[in-house]
């Protein structure tokens, strides 16, 4: 069986448990998700795919910070739902993350195009910097974080078709259309 093809299930595997957990709004998420970055940078390294697999040195981290966060956050609580603590995006906390992922954008692009042979700079730099983006909002539990992987996942499905790595597109496919399930969840555990 082919190397990339390994990964590719290996990584669906593990990016579906870590959409059904993020659904569930489940603390278990962050730790599926220190699991998938070891896969999906192999993958992408070998794909040509350079600003995802940095990325993925990005998402150990964030990981380790999400515990953190959520976990501080539930022990303050003292409750054991998941759902608590969902909020909307702060409008001046919106408009700071948006700079910030231009500027990411940006430089990132710069870097691949320039530093690289990437194929892909633009794409890759976007779906990048708005990743980076979503998951810190993830790790504040902003419900708007769903709509930002929307994007990133429907960026992504074309990105890794083009690149050759089918399986992985189509977890993504899925991705994006669960996001949209997962933010009509996350609302209505917001009101409750």
């Amino acid at each position: 069986m082919d190397f990339k093809l390994i990964l590719q299930i290996a990584g669906v595997v593990l990016g579906l448990l870590y959409l059904y957990l993020e659904y569930k709004a489940s603390i278990w998420l962050w730790l599926v998700g220190l699991a998938m970055p070891a896969i999906h940078s192999v993958l992408y390294f070998k794909s040509g795919l350079y600003a995802d697999f940095g990325m993925q040195v990005y998402y150990v981290l964030a990981g380790v910070y999400g515990f953190v966060a959520w976990r501080l956050a539930r022990g303050e609580q003292k409750v054991n739902n998941d759902v608590e603590g969902i909020c909307r995006t702060p409008m001046s906390t919106a408009g700071a993350l948006l700079f910030i992922m231009i500027i990411l954008n940006a430089a990132l692009y710069l870097f691949l195009s320039r530093m690289t042979d990437s194929t892909v700079p633009f794409w890759d730099s976007f779906t990048t910097a708005l990743s980076v983006i979503a998951m810190w909002m993830l790790s504040r539990k902003y419900v708007e974080q769903w709509l930002v992987w929307m994007v990133v996942d429907a960026v992504t499905v074309g990105l890794y078709f083009y690149k050759g790595i089918p399986l992985t597109a189509g977890l993504y496919l899925l991705y994006t259309a669960l996001a949209a399930v997962g933010y009509r969840k996350w609302l209505i555990g917001m009101k409750s």
